[in-house]
């Protein structure tokens, strides 16, 4: 008889014991939507993630921050059983959740002294970025000046890497192969940003509170959530964008702060 893992990971899942201290499960991506699932789902990109149950912290492979409602399903693949919060064919229903993020698994910081604009440091790959994307480049520059300040190599104590701060979940999504390329990883930003700009409705305050804290959270609370980190982060990125359109000649533009919920 199947017993739940002590971890439903960073939005959720329930694995079979079987045993062993480490086990491997799977990321998987499809229209927008992550599940987490025990085999690769066909049809979704998927990537592999290994826990440890020996760990003294649980990994947040969600990639988002907050709690989440869901349900966990059962279906046979390829002779074996499989469990996912993803209803294939052939699912069946197995249990309802609702699961807490870990606390220690927040993405990005980006803070500081905000500075003055620069706009002399990887031109061409701004300017591709942003002409690809259909992003307001000033905008993403702004991005990039919060996250890292345009350090390639940048690394954060939660895990995120190079000009954009890509946390891992990001990387594998967008298919970066050198997350500290200053090329790959403004390109890659650039097209998280714009996914994120499509989900809000080209709301920036919201766009900008998923880049720090996660789409989980930005849901979870209606809006910028109420993290002194986030909100000082959306007011700081606010600041550069208006400073950034004003650098590059263009009329000035805010994102303003959503009122605190």
């Amino acid at each position: 008889m199947m017993s739940f893992l002590r971890v439903l990971l960073a939005s959720v899942l329930v694995l079979v014991s079987v045993g062993s201290p480490a086990r491997t499960v799977w990321r998987c991506q499809r229209d927008g939507t992550v599940s987490i699932a025990t085999a690769p789902e066909p049809g979704s990109q998927c990537t592999a993630k290994t826990l440890d149950d020996n760990s003294a912290v649980v990994p947040n492979i969600w990639g988002a921050l907050g709690v989440f409602h869901g349900t966990l399903y059962q279906r046979e693949q390829d002779g074996k059983t499989v469990y996912s919060t993803r209803n294939l064919p052939g699912s069946v229903k197995v249990q309802e959740f609702t699961v807490a993020t870990p606390a220690a698994s927040p993405a990005h910081v980006g803070f500081g002294k905000i500075g003055q604009p620069q706009l002399g440091i990887y031109r061409r790959e701004f300017a591709s970025a942003a002409s690809k994307t259909g992003l307001d480049e000033a905008w993403l520059r702004a991005i990039a000046h919060a996250e890292s300040y345009y350090a390639a190599d940048a690394v954060s104590m939660k895990g995120a890497k190079g000009v954009m701060q890509l946390m891992p979940d990001v990387i594998s999504d967008y298919g970066v192969a050198d997350p500290f390329s200053a090329k790959q990883s403004i390109l890659a930003g650039a097209k998280y940003l714009k996914a994120l700009e499509t989900r809000y409705e080209g709301d920036r305050i919201l766009a900008s509170a998923a880049y720090n804290a996660g789409s989980g959270a930005v849901t979870q609370y209606g809006g910028v959530p109420p993290y002194a980190e986030t909100r000082e982060y959306v007011a700081k990125v606010n600041e550069l964008y208006t400073r950034y359109r004003k650098a590059m000649g263009l009329a000035p533009r805010s994102i303003e702060l959503a009122p605190a919920r």
